[in-house]
């Protein structure tokens, strides 16, 4: 099966690791980051795939990979795991002190596991604890520094999956939900429709989503049921229940029942004229579109965001995201065009993260357009970002491609 994008690397690398094919999952993982270094996804991938390898046979030595007519296996090099080296007692601690984003990031992220990750880094502070050793031998300081590490790697895979700012404004607008019901307390459907709101942030926020999903149905359910003279504001509380069954089915990969659900939040947002609503709504269906590999419709829906949005890292994530759209579709002046933008917002907020993913998507353009002088100039620049938020992994894929870039200017 040959893909034409990196969305088909990605769909086929994480079936493959649903089916528990980990190596041949881990295949396809390191070739969509070959091809897109600097996405998160490709190297939360490998490192998920890598995990379940060991767990399963104890060994990358162990592992067999067995050669199949729509698999080509790159070099040999690439797959190999470098041992790890032995951690002085020095680097541990400094180790557990390391966070890649604030606490206020992780709590609003890892949810209910929060307090798991507080309670771990406590016990990582009691000395004589961390010097004994599990009925396996294992050492107590080895295995907790492993649990704190997975919460690490979960909050960072979960922020891929939907950036912080997407969660904070729907809760935010569930939230604002709350506080108009509460308007509304001289009758029981309102008092049931708040306890379920709560019910459902409380699910979201802990990320159980079977729960969150099956709460959200039954009120919807329920509240189609009822006149809006029994409930006022009824079809702001329906726009928002799709909104979150949406949600669910996205992270349980029903896309199409997610749109289906998404275009119907979108619908009643209008209707209403709630703008914050219809700028979530088409920011969803972006967002599942692009799940499918549908770039241009993904297009149509993000562009008609741009005057809604008014938080620059948002904007910033948005040109980006449509201009990468572009680079699918082979336009690759409106690509270049979008990640300038994206650039520009990020250079004004000072975000280093969307300074090296915009650099990197003006460079790919202005490379595949031909202008490979230009070229060079981002890759350099988004280089040194990447050396400066210490992305080992983005910086060699850069240096690599920059190698390359450089050679067709010199011709």
């Amino acid at each position: 099966m040959v893909f034409s994008s990196f969305q088909g690397l990605y769909q086929k690398a994480e079936a493959l690791y649903t089916k528990g094919e980990f190596e041949f999952a881990l295949i396809f993982y390191h070739r969509g980051h070959k091809l897109r270094p600097e996405l998160q996804e490709f190297r939360l991938g490998i490192q998920k795939a890598q995990e379940a390898i060991n767990n399963s046979v104890g060994s990358p030595s162990s592992v067999k990979l067995e050669n199949t007519s729509d698999l080509s296996l790159q070099k040999a090099d690439e797959l190999k795991k470098v041992p790890p080296k032995p951690v002085k007692k020095v680097q541990l601690k400094q180790q557990a002190q390391k966070t890649v984003m604030s606490e206020r990031t992780a709590r609003q992220l890892l949810g209910e596991l929060y307090t798991d990750k507080e309670h771990l880094e406590k016990l990582l502070r009691d000395e004589d604890l961390i010097k004994g050793k599990t009925r396996n031998g294992e050492r107590l300081q080895d295995v907790i520094l492993n649990c704190i590490s997975y919460l690490d790697t979960r909050t960072e895979f979960w922020h891929q999956q939907k950036p912080i700012y997407a969660r904070q404004r729907d809760q935010k607008l569930l939230r604002q939900q709350w506080k108009r019901t509460r308007n509304h307390l001289s009758t029981d459907p309102t008092r049931y429709i708040l306890k379920n709101l709560e019910e459902i942030d409380a699910a979201l926020s802990a990320g159980k989503t079977k729960k969150y999903l099956k709460k959200a149905q039954e009120v919807l359910k329920n509240v189609h049921g009822w006149s809006e003279e029994v409930l006022p504001n009824k079809s702001e509380v329906l726009e928002n229940l799709h909104s979150c069954i949406g949600n669910a089915l996205m992270d349980l990969d029903d896309v199409d029942k997610a749109l289906e659900n998404y275009q119907k939040a979108l619908d009643l947002s209008q209707e209403g004229k709630l703008i914050e609503s219809i700028s979530r709504a088409l920011d969803n269906i972006g967002r599942a579109y692009t799940r499918v590999g549908k770039f241009q419709q993904a297009i149509e829906a993000w562009e008609k965001r741009i005057p809604m949005v008014q938080e620059e890292q948002e904007k910033a994530w948005l040109f980006h995201e449509i201009g990468r759209c572009y680079l699918e579709l082979q336009r690759h002046t409106e690509a270049r065009d979008y990640g300038v933008r994206s650039l520009s917002m990020a250079d004004d907020i000072g975000d280093e993260k969307w300074q090296l993913n915009a650099s990197v998507l003006v460079a790919q353009a202005e490379m595949k357009l031909g202008n490979h002088q230009a070229s060079v100039l981002h890759f350099e620049r988004a280089l040194d970002w990447a050396k400066l938020l210490q992305d080992n992994a983005a910086r060699d894929a850069i240096q690599k491609v920059l190698h390359e870039t450089r050679q067709q200017v010199t011709k």
